[in-house]
């Protein structure tokens, strides 16, 4: 029964150790608990624990392949970070939508080694619980470097847009499909993000695998290799 749960959790993924949802942790719960089922009686034969054990398996894997093809589906089963920092403000609204209290969020901040939230510029609580923060020394010193490098460029980059916003990178496609939301977000239209990738000498919405702005404006482009 050892090696069963071991090879299963292994097929599974590295996904599911680095990172649990709350899919991830049902799957899990329910394996140790079938393992269990079966360990505890001992009149009980073991193919009472591999078929379930397998077919949770297959279930999770099924869900996972379609869940890189649907991002709605990805959303639904894991949920999406949520901003709880903002521009050194904290977001009560969304703090009391996830039930993530103050306690909480110094405790986390903590773990980081920060002990006070004016030294945070943004602050996102995961679909896995953890929360990922960017502070104000790491992002006003990565903002002089490109300062630094722009100066040092003759030729502009014609990636560069002038938009004056402050954010973290926002996704605007995502497996060839618009993010209308976070375009309507930076004030842009799907025009404007057509004229973007046919610079980057894309045709099609369907063509980009992933594409992001950044404060500074400028655009992340990842085309959808042909196979």
């Amino acid at each position: 029964m050892y090696f069963t749960v071991f090879a299963v959790m292994r097929i599974m993924g590295k996904r599911e150790i680095g990172k649990l949802s709350v899919f991830d942790l049902v799957i899990s719960v329910m394996i140790a608990e079938i393992a269990v089922f079966v360990l505890e009686d001992i009149k009980r034969p073991l193919y009472d624990g591999f078929v379930p054990m397998i077919t949770l398996m297959l279930i999770q894997i099924l869900i996972a392949v379609l869940s890189l093809r649907f991002r709605k589906l990805r959303l639904w089963f894991d949920g999406k970070p949520s901003v709880i920092i903002r521009n050194g403000q904290i977001n009560r609204e969304e703090m009391r939508k996830q039930r993530y209290n103050l306690d909480d969020l110094l405790m986390q901040l903590r773990s980081q080694k920060i002990d006070s939230v004016a030294d945070v510029e943004f602050a996102l609580l995961e679909t896995s619980g953890q929360l990922s923060v960017f502070p104000k020394e790491k992002m006003n010193s990565n903002d002089e470097s490109e300062q630094t490098s722009k100066k040092n460029k003759d030729v502009p980059s014609a990636a560069v847009v002038n938009l004056k916003y402050e954010a973290l990178p926002l996704p605007l496609i995502m497996d060839g499909k618009v993010n209308d939301e976070n375009l309507k977000q930076i004030g842009k239209t799907r025009f404007w993000l057509k004229n973007q990738i046919q610079s980057k000498g894309l045709t099609d919405f369907k063509q980009v695998f992933f594409c992001s702005i950044d404060h500074k404006g400028e655009l992340y482009v990842n085309a959808i290799k042909d196979k």
